[in-house]
């Protein structure tokens, strides 16, 4: 995957919309520009045909006056250059071939301005009316003034290019600040990024530098993650360390039935070895599934796997499932199961955990077990699944040592891991185990959000 610079987006974002800002202006400026210039000089061709008419006036058309000859020489924008002619038509003064306007003056305009062309250069020009008497002569006079467009052109791409320079300026200082400004606010990062590349792979503590406020969800979603990190590697550490030491027992134990196996005096009695073989087979195979479930049970997090199941059907497999073991006891196993609706659940696990449970009062209720009594029932906010049964009881100083891993309240067959494996699934529901200590008997609840859903759309 490319790798892309924060620094190199965020001065991207800052400064491209300064660019189009500053294109947007640009083009403003150049209309400004053109504006600004066509009005100075028309003022200028303005005063330029008031001085020659006034001349024209006082001198009956013989000349101008050398302040207007001057005028017409220096103005800016270079020379203007002129012609007047009087009522019938007839030249006064001036140059004799005017460029020709591109409209005519209506009785009513005394002056108009037009773009025109003059020996093939572009010209802006002025008409007036004047009503005068020269040389005996009355009525409206009409003068033209011109002047080319090449200076009037140059100036306007003067103060577009004196704007675009001070544009041009502000972006690179701003470009520059804005660059070394990145760099400095992402200083923090920076810093965090070297001390977390400094830590060693052991070393999962929360992140506790100070950063920046915008950071902090960033750095609290990191310590969530190093704290489930964390908490999977203890899970699979205990996870080794309960396998290693309580299927050592087991393995010598079928290491030893097999040598016996092979030392047998007689069939009958290598058969007799071999069934007890088979048995702490099954009973490692047992335990070493219950490990598994305990393991996953405490290392997964969050609702991967979960779907939407009716809390009812599945307590109704899991005493399904004890239901042959129950029966070789001759305990009855008894349900009181009200439908709950559809929750998101791990069907496997919750089962699993409830398989535990039943088998984990058919194997510690003793010899006055007759009845396990399994109920769901929902109510303030919680759906409860309860498993009691009227055999061995546990005084409450008892609780922790059987909720322990591998803990028993006396030596039995269990491994020890029902207890712990159904309170590791109730957390991952969002739940809780609990236990009531009773003087006759035993129970155990898992209690569950109570949080329906809607049953799951058939396919197709």
């Amino acid at each position: 995957m490319k790798r892309r610079s924060l620094r190199l987006r965020l001065f991207t974002i800052i400064v491209l919309p300064l660019l189009l800002l500053a294109l947007v202006i640009g083009i403003w400026r150049i209309q400004v520009a053109q504006d600004t210039a066509q009005e100075l000089f028309d003022r200028n061709l303005m005063f330029t045909a008031l001085a020659v008419s006034r001349d024209v006036s006082r001198s009956d058309g013989d000349a101008i006056s050398a302040e207007t000859a001057k005028l017409l020489s220096e103005t800016a924008g270079g020379p203007v250059r002129y012609h007047v002619y009087g009522p019938n038509g007839v030249l006064v003064t001036g140059y004799a071939v005017p460029p020709i306007a591109p409209g005519k003056l209506g009785h009513d305009v005394p002056f108009a301005y037009y773009d025109a062309s003059y020996r093939g250069d572009p010209v802006r020009l002025l008409r007036i009316k004047d009503e005068a008497s020269i040389d005996g002569v009355s009525g409206i006079f009409t003068i033209t003034v011109w002047q080319d467009l090449s200076a009037r052109n140059a100036f306007v791409w003067q103060l577009v290019l004196r704007s675009a320079a001070v544009m041009a300026t502000l972006l690179a200082a701003v470009a520059l600040l804005v660059w070394f400004g990145v760099s400095l606010g992402l200083k923090p990062l920076i810093d965090l990024e070297d001390a977390i590349s400094r830590r060693s792979p052991e070393d999962l503590s929360p992140i506790q530098r100070p950063i920046p406020l915008e950071a902090q969800g960033l750095v609290r979603q990191l310590n969530a993650l190093l704290s489930r990190i964390s908490v999977s590697l203890d899970a699979q550490a205990a996870f080794v360390s309960d396998a290693a030491h309580q299927l050592r027992n087991p393995i010598a134990g079928m290491r030893a039935l097999g040598e016996s196996i092979q030392t047998a005096t007689t069939l009958k009695a290598a058969q007799s070895r071999a069934a007890d073989l088979v048995r702490a087979a099954a009973g490692a195979g047992d335990l070493a599934n219950r490990l598994l479930t305990l393991e996953r049970a405490r290392a997964e997090s969050g609702t991967q796997g979960f779907t939407a199941e009716p809390l009812d059907q599945v307590v109704a497999r899991a005493i399904a499932l004890n239901q042959d073991a129950a029966d070789q006891k001759g305990v009855i196993l008894h349900a009181e199961l009200e439908p709950t609706g559809y929750h998101m659940i791990d069907r496997l696990m919750l089962r699993e955990a409830l398989v535990n449970l039943i088998d984990n009062a058919l194997v510690h209720g003793g010899p006055k077990l007759t009845r396990v009594r399994i109920s769901l029932r929902r109510g303030f906010g919680v759906v409860t699944i309860r498993v009691e049964n009227d055999g061995n009881s546990v005084d409450a100083a008892d609780v922790p040592t059987i909720l322990a891993r591998f803990g028993q309240n006396d030596a039995g067959a269990g491994s020890g891991l029902g207890l712990s494996i159904a309170e590791a699934v109730a957390r991952r529901h969002d739940g809780d185990l609990k236990v009531t200590p009773r003087h006759a008997g035993f129970a155990v609840s898992i209690q569950l959000p109570d949080r329906p859903v809607d049953p799951p759309q058939p396919e197709g």
